[in-house]
């Protein structure tokens, strides 16, 4: 899964650095043990560039950053950074056939194309990514009332 700037705040870690910025509790889904393989939008954008300019016609090459982390320890983790005790989350409804992992392995792109992830360190990433939502609260919170609401009515 993606993260960082941009990222529509409808998606899971938006949803839950915005929440918190506006005093709202975050929501964890289900059990939070859903893992995913997170990767920085920057190093996304560079896979797909190096495919596109380096890659073999007919290939498939699988993006990911080894960042696999539960649900829950990302919450926390942004928890932690926004200076919030590690529980101060709702539990909600998981969605209905949510995968409980994805796991990518990227080693035929590393090996043949040469591309490596920048951001590894997601602790980081996470940080620069909260900034970044603190910083331009004027792009999301638009959509925030919305976004929420549609939640709400699907009990998440």
């Amino acid at each position: 899964n993606n993260y960082g700037p941009y990222q529509h705040i409808e998606k899971f870690i938006p949803r839950q650095i915005t929440n918190i910025i506006i005093g709202e509790k975050p929501k964890l889904y289900g059990s939070g043990e859903n893992v995913r393989d997170w990767i920085h939008v920057d190093d996304h954008n560079s896979a797909v560039h190096a495919i596109i300019k380096n890659g073999k016609i007919g290939e498939t090459y699988m993006i990911g950053a080894n960042g696999e982390k539960n649900n829950k320890q990302v919450l926390e983790m942004i928890l932690e950074k926004m200076g919030k005790p590690k529980t101060w989350y709702d539990r909600v409804n998981d969605r209905p056939g949510h995968d409980l992992r994805y796991a990518i392995d990227s080693t035929k792109l590393q090996k043949e194309l040469g591309w490596q992830p920048k951001y590894t360190n997601f602790d980081q990433g996470i940080e620069a990514t909260i900034n970044w939502y603190q910083d331009n609260q004027t792009w999301w919170e638009p959509l925030k009332k919305e976004v929420e609401a549609k939640y709400k009515a699907q009990g998440q």
